[in-house]
């Protein structure tokens, strides 16, 4: 009998440890998230015109999500801008995007293809309709534009949507009262230095890079087009979107010398459609929200994404996704 002791003693201490790793087992699987995974995939994001905001903004959201959800993977592809953006991401090109809002809605009004997926995340900044011309110019307004070479943005750009529309409010045809030029921010600048073109449109948060520079290496300035607002509400549809907005004296000092400028904003929305994965939108979102401090340091006009207002996309009703992450942060 005492020589079957530590055969005993053996068999117990072997199911004593047993029963201990399981023990240990299940207070781990109760401690850790185990059993929620983290978001993973791959998503692509269409962003903007090169050295533009959107572009800008782009890279460094990407590097937020991939802080924040390391096991998704970003893919950046260039665009013309917020009309090309809905395209792309209405039609399964792309899964997310940034577009203003009179994009959004036009794109919605024209039931083009999968216009009735596209859904919001968040509201992010607004962007500020910007007329440059050398500082020498006659143009004092936007009727002043007539028969003079005239930037307007690429075909599929939010630019020459609102260019089109500010230049019907002055009471002129886009098409016949100037000399349209189909160019993007990544070459307004150099066409204007070289006197190639008069003045040129843009639609952007403040301070967009390239303009800042511009007004550096050259004299400019910015034209007033706020009194433009009630004739383009006039025009209905999506124009009810644009709204009087002043740009602040320090947006470009150099262009400005010290003087706001009246001039017309509209708000950009981060946009997806019913297709993206609930949990992946929700992760998403809260990148764009916590990482505001972050890229605002580098990208100015993202020091206007709040939380607060962030949540009201029209004209698209929230993502579920999103949706959960603002529930999940309410008060």
């Amino acid at each position: 009998m005492f020589q079957a002791l530590p055969h005993i003693s053996r068999r117990r201490a072997l199911q004593g440890s047993a029963a201990a790793l399981v023990v240990f087992g299940l207070l781990l699987w109760w401690l850790l998230p185990m059993g929620e995974s983290s978001p993973s995939g791959r998503v692509t994001v269409s962003t903007g015109v090169r050295n533009a905001v959107y572009e800008h903004y782009g890279k460094l959201l990407k590097t937020a999500i991939s802080r924040d959800m390391p096991d998704v993977d970003v893919e950046l592809i260039n665009s013309e801008g917020s009309q090309q953006n809905v395209e792309r991401v209405a039609t399964g090109k792309a899964d997310f995007t940034i577009a203003a809002a009179d994009a959004v809605e036009k794109y919605r009004l024209e039931g083009k293809p999968g216009a009735d997926r596209l859904r919001g995340c968040a509201r992010l900044y607004d962007d500020y309709v910007q007329l440059v011309v050398p500082r020498s110019s006659d143009v004092e307004s936007a009727e002043d534009l007539r028969n003079l070479r005239v930037a307007v943005g690429q075909d599929r750009s939010g630019v020459r949507l609102i260019a089109d529309r500010v230049l019907e409010a002055a009471g002129l045809d886009p098409a016949k009262d100037i000399t349209p030029v189909a160019a993007g921010i990544d070459t307004m600048p150099e066409l204007l230095k070289k006197d190639k073109i008069d003045a040129f449109f843009w639609s952007g948060g403040l301070p967009t890079d390239s303009v800042r520079e511009l007004s550096e290496e050259m004299p400019v300035r910015l034209v007033k087009l706020g009194g433009l607002v009630n004739e383009l509400h006039k025009q209905g549809g999506a124009s009810r979107y644009y709204r009087a907005a002043t740009m602040p004296a320090d947006a470009y000092p150099s262009a400005q010398q010290g003087s706001a400028v009246p001039t017309l904003a509209v708000a950009n929305l981060l946009v997806t459609t019913d297709r993206a994965d609930p949990e992946l939108t929700e992760g998403l979102t809260r990148s764009v929200i916590d990482s505001r401090d972050h890229i605002g340091a580098q990208v100015h006009a993202a020091q206007l994404v709040d939380l607060r207002t962030a949540l009201y996309t029209d004209p698209l009703t929230l993502h579920e996704g999103a949706r959960r992450y603002y529930r999940s942060v309410k008060p």
